[in-house]
């Protein structure tokens, strides 16, 4: 049996109940739930955990557990885990979390504009499912600035696309990005990609996908992290 650990950057009562936590939050917590009790090739337990708690969640494991390091899978869904925390993806939340050092890197080797969107009303975010096999690009993800509403898919050109998967493929391949779902966020300087920040899990945007691309990406995610095949992202529309 193993143990996952969803770790959140809010604080969790005794009950499991998330305490002040953002609806947005809460979707994402119980999405990864789903995604985690649907039919997997490992027996689990499951508990979330804020990342403040961390340390002592590892040091003083449920009563009756003999769970050791290995046996635990990690599904932070927040940046701000502590930097002392060993666990596999450890790098790659790191150099996400520094978001200064990750712009001039994708600024100085890959030539690409850098910086928060600041025209127009969106953001938007390319979701990679990086399989052990290779990565996988999900339909773009808008987020309308004024309403904090997600919307897939985004319907670019071809022409648009092919830089972004260009993109999304240096930056993962410099970090030696392990399997999972990514949230690349970009925007757009008239014609010109702009971009902003790297996420290494199915954040808030990632709400999006529910009910529109099969699997969804935190779906995605948990078959990532368990080594499971991901073949096709498919979006099946909202109104079919």
């Amino acid at each position: 049996m193993s143990r996952v650990l969803i770790v959140v950057d809010t604080q969790v009562e005794e009950t499991g109940k998330l305490a002040g936590a953002l609806p947005t939050t809460v979707q994402m917590v119980n999405a990864m739930k789903e995604a985690i009790a649907s039919p997997s090739p490992t027996s689990v337990t499951v508990e979330v955990i804020p990342s403040t708690d961390l340390p002592q969640a590892l040091l003083h494991p449920n009563q009756g557990s003999h769970l050791t390091a290995k046996d635990i899978i990690w599904c932070p869904l927040t940046l701000e885990v502590p930097n002392t925390l060993q666990f596999p993806a450890r790098s790659i939340f790191q150099a996400c979390n520094d978001v200064t050092s990750l712009r001039q890197q994708v600024k100085q080797k890959f030539g690409y504009a850098t910086g928060e969107s600041t025209q127009g009303l969106d953001n938007f975010y390319l979701p990679v499912v990086l399989t052990a096999k290779g990565p996988l690009y999900g339909e773009v993800i808008r987020e309308e600035k004024t309403s904090r509403l997600y919307q897939q898919p985004v319907d670019l050109l071809d022409s648009q696309r092919q830089p972004l998967y260009h993109l999304a493929y240096q930056l993962l391949h410099s970090l030696s990005a392990p399997p999972t779902v990514y949230l690349l966020q970009f925007g757009y300087n008239e014609q010109d990609i702009v971009f902003d920040r790297l996420l290494p899990f199915p954040g808030v945007p990632a709400i999006a996908s529910l009910g529109v691309q099969e699997p969804n990406l935190f779906t995605c995610h948990w078959r990532c992290l368990t080594n499971q095949p991901v073949i096709d992202l498919t979006i099946t529309p909202k109104n079919a």
